[in-house]
């Protein structure tokens, strides 16, 4: 500690407070991101449109309880292609009754 307070008195108080080169370097440095962030935000902000509005509305929602058990048009097919078979069948488990399957051997 003595050491410490020894370079310290030691010090000039011309060159307290002063910075050198690289602490202008580091000053440039930020400055400069700081200009490419305020570009890029700039940029970004324009992109957003002047208005959050829909152009077109929006889903209909109805108005009293009967109309959502009404039938809508489209219904019936969509009905159909529910009950229809999947065309892609889930896996089958390890018993699947082959001969020559996995639980065969």
């Amino acid at each position: 500690m003595t050491q410490f307070s020894a370079v310290l008195a030691e010090q000039l108080p011309e060159d307290v407070g002063k910075s050198g080169p690289l602490g202008l370097l580091l000053t440039v440095v930020l400055l400069i991101a700081v200009a490419l962030l305020v570009r890029s935000m700039t940029t970004h902000l324009k992109r957003i449109p002047t208005s959050f509005d829909r152009a077109e509305p929006g889903e209909q929602v109805p108005d009293t309880p009967a109309e959502l058990f009404e039938p809508r048009p489209g219904e019936e097919l969509l009905d159909t292609l529910r009950r229809a078979p999947r065309a892609i069948e889930p896996p089958r488990g390890t018993d699947d009754g082959r001969p020559g399957g996995p639980a065969g051997r």
